[in-house]
């Protein structure tokens, strides 16, 4: 059974390690994240306030998700990463459904994510709807909003 908890700081290098794997086992991602491997980090600051999620199954971390509070008093979903080996099993829906309870509580009304066109499909399937189309430096994004 899947356990969503937050990460701990000590975490932080086994998370950015997953976050490569999964980054360079997708197609869409993979040549940014050769291009710009500086790209694969999560913030301290991230950790330290409770911000990230891990996904842990039989001890395992096999996810995670990492939010942060914007300026408009919604959340970001700054990152959301799962292992190559449990794609479309579900983690990565779970993940979402963990921090946008997580962001509710904390008093948002919706979680917000810049996504790249190869997720759009993922992040509708779990209630997302588009909201705009922006650029980041791995090139055209999509800004997506789920009400929480």
């Amino acid at each position: 059974m899947i356990e969503i908890r937050v990460a701990l700081p000590g975490e932080v290098g086994a998370l950015e390690a997953l976050q490569m794997r999964a980054s360079l086992a997708n197609p869409g991602d993979r040549d940014a994240i050769l291009a710009h491997p500086d790209a694969v980090s999560i913030p301290l600051e991230q950790f330290t306030n409770g911000w990230v999620f891990a996904a842990v199954d039989d001890d395992q971390v096999i996810g995670f998700a990492a939010v942060f509070p914007r300026a408009d008093g919604d959340w970001e979903l700054d990152g959301l990463f799962v292992e190559p080996t449990v794609w479309r099993s579900g983690v990565g829906r779970q993940l979402v459904e963990y921090a946008a309870t997580f962001t509710a509580i904390a008093g948002s009304s919706a979680l917000h994510v810049i996504g790249n066109p190869h997720a759009e499909a993922f992040y509708h399937a779990c209630g997302f709807t588009t909201v705009g189309a922006g650029d980041t430096r791995f090139g055209p994004s999509i800004l997506m909003r789920l009400v929480v």
